[in-house]
């Protein structure tokens, strides 16, 4: 009995000291749409061409929704509709009218040459005339529906 009770508090504490299943923040950006899925890391987004916005008096860097669809390989005119997860399972819906904006950017670094902060992870949607809960920090995918 004794070697039982032992056996089951090492499984107990071995379990309680793995790590969490979810999203994956290794600072791989998915795009998805059907079966094509493209990975992006902030290097990548970096090579793309670059524009800056601001939200909530922070200047970001990145690069537009429309053009890191093309980078892709999705078409931004046949787009219905985008969802945008964070790495904590928080997701937002767009309609593409509200993320096809030049003003709008999946963001990768701070508009200064900064890195990103650990609030907002390695990428993080910007929308700069929207309110906060549409602008997903830590964003880890971007799943298309066409």
């Amino acid at each position: 009995m004794k070697k039982f009770l032992f056996t089951l508090m090492v499984l107990l504490i071995l379990a309680a000291c793995a790590p969490a299943a979810g999203p994956s923040t290794s600072g791989i950006l998915l795009v998805t749409a059907g079966e094509n899925q493209q990975s992006f890391t902030p290097n990548d987004l970096a090579g793309l061409p670059a524009t800056e916005t601001s939200f909530n008096e922070v200047a970001y860097k990145g690069v537009t929704v429309s053009a890191l669809l093309e980078a892709a390989g999705v078409d931004p005119g046949a787009v219905r509709a985008i969802k945008a997860v964070a790495s904590d399972g928080y997701s937002v819906n767009y309609d593409p009218a509200q993320v096809l904006k030049e003003t709008v950017i999946v963001a990768y670094a701070l508009a200064d040459g900064g890195s990103m902060s650990a609030d907002d992870g390695e990428f993080r949607m910007v929308l700069p005339d929207e309110e906060g809960k549409l602008n997903v920090r830590m964003l880890v995918e971007l799943q298309v529906i066409q």
